[in-house]
């Protein structure tokens, strides 16, 4: 007869991030706190996938308006630090600090959703009465709500999933969360595009604040009692609150955290750049057909599982974050390298074998820097929220303007080039995608060398087997 032990270590061995589990942070309340992520993905998908493609092709507003209506939730991006500093300072007579920020960043969420469908609407010509700028603004209105509410949702939901993990669950809390985050994008990028294929007004309505609904009750289920009532005293809510410039100083002054900000930012802009570029290289480079080039997400999302599940052993297993990510820049390198020789050598297994890569390193470096944000020390009176919120304005702003500049460089470089402007040996469709691609590698060994100086010699190995800690020798 097998042992129970036998029976219970292969059972946490096979259920996918079993190991995240911790005595304050049950399976069960940490798989209800990580649909918070879905929610994100869910809008995620509608304002950078969905609307972008209905606005230009079924509604027929100027790519100029859409290009700017995408861009509003990237530019209020960077008040992420601000809404983390907030959080780890909010004060309430039962003690929460989380739950408050979820819980309207959640409401903004749903108020931008239920408003966005009539405001595309109107902005696309189907108006009856009002101002003529009545479009325009309430579209804005719409995407400022909605991205405001994805960016105090989701630094909110990581902070307290940040309070709530132990320093030995931390990294497949991280994963797990992202791996969520990917499984709300994939599945609301499947659902709402099978439900706008037979495209009407009304059910533009229906998709979209069926969306809102839907977040709303994903965020509720997600926030319930997942943080401890707290009663603080009235001196303590009445005491002076921390300055933001202070603790902002206290965070880049502590050690890591404002080298780690520039390695975020530089390394999203390196991986980032080519997201749309990929399908078309593949269709207008490879000739790849529309259902191959589909492929190339899916593909791309296997490979940042991959990594999501490589950061999480490595750093489980005591690697340090910052040689994790470094690993993700490595692989990187080699992936957009075999996405460029794909096209000289004319190999469809190379380029996707480049995409599956430069997904694994994309997750790996997304992982191990936001388990370093969590972890970061030193911080005086800055707090996780702050640390957090820095982490993702400095990733969400770099994603905006690096996917912006790899489309204009793309097009610019390609006219030049096909025009005979560059000489005859770069008369050619693939040269626009190469030098984004070799901007990119750039960038990644821009990364590298932003990033050496946090990889620090943190232990040496006793040849006995034990384990040596710099810190512990006498001095």
């Amino acid at each position: 007869m097998i042992p129970s032990t036998v029976i219970k270590n292969l059972t946490m061995r096979a259920l996918p991030f079993s190991n995240a589990v911790s005595k304050d942070l049950p399976l069960g309340q940490l798989l209800r706190l990580s649909l918070f992520q879905i929610s994100v993905g869910m809008a995620a998908v509608m304002l950078l996938g969905t609307l972008n493609r209905v606005m230009i092709v079924e509604l027929g507003v100027a790519a100029t308006i859409v290009a700017i209506m995408i861009a509003i939730p990237v530019l209020v991006a960077p008040f992420r630090v601000l809404l983390g500093f907030r959080s780890d300072n909010y004060r309430s007579a039962i003690g929460w600090k989380r739950i408050p920020y979820l819980w309207f960043g959640s409401l903004w969420q749903f108020g931008g959703l239920a408003i966005m469908p009539m405001g595309l609407l109107v902005l696309s010509g189907d108006q009856a009465v009002g101002p003529g700028w009545a479009g325009e603004v309430g579209a804005a209105l719409a995407f400022l709500l909605t991205g405001l509410g994805m960016h105090m949702t989701q630094t909110a939901g990581l902070a307290l999933a940040a309070d709530r993990a132990t320093e030995e669950t931390r990294p497949q809390v991280v994963a797990l969360l992202y791996v969520m985050f990917l499984i709300g994008m994939a599945v609301s990028a499947l659902i709402v595009g099978a439900l706008l294929q037979n495209f009407s007004a009304l059910r533009l309505v229906q998709v979209v604040q069926g969306t809102a609904v839907l977040t709303i009750v994903l965020n509720v289920i997600a926030l319930w009692k997942q943080e401890r009532i707290n009663p603080m005293t009235k001196a303590e809510r009445t005491a002076p609150r921390p300055i933001f410039r202070n603790a902002w100083n206290d965070l880049v002054s502590g050690g890591d955290a404002g080298r780690l900000l520039v390695v975020v930012f530089l390394g999203t802009i390196a991986f980032n750049m080519q997201d749309v570029l990929l399908e078309p290289y593949g269709g207008e480079i490879l000739g790849l057909s529309v259902s191959s080039t589909t492929l190339l997400t899916a593909v791309w999302a296997s490979g940042a599982l991959v990594g999501f599940g490589m950061a999480a052993k490595w750093l489980r297993d005591a690697v340090d974050s910052y040689r994790t990510a470094a690993r993700g820049i490595l692989i990187g390198l080699v992936a957009f390298c075999a996405v460029i020789f794909a096209a000289p050598l004319n190999s469809t297994m190379i380029f996707f074998l480049g995409a599956f890569g430069i997904g694994t390193g994309s997750g790996l470096f997304a992982i191990a820097t936001l388990t370093a944000a969590m972890t970061l020390e030193n911080t005086g009176s800055a707090g996780k929220g702050l640390a957090l919120g820095a982490w993702g304005a400095a990733q969400a702003t770099a994603a905006g303007v690096s996917i912006f500049a790899g489309g204009a460089i793309r097009d610019t470089v390609s006219l030049a080039a096909t025009s005979g402007v560059l000489g005859p040996g770069l008369n050619n469709a693939s040269t626009g995608y190469s030098v984004v691609y070799h901007i990119e590698l750039g960038f990644l060994f821009v990364t590298l060398i932003a990033l050496g100086p946090l990889v620090k010699a943190r232990s040496i190995q006793d040849p006995k087997g034990g384990q040596l800690v710099l810190t512990e020798f006498p001095t």
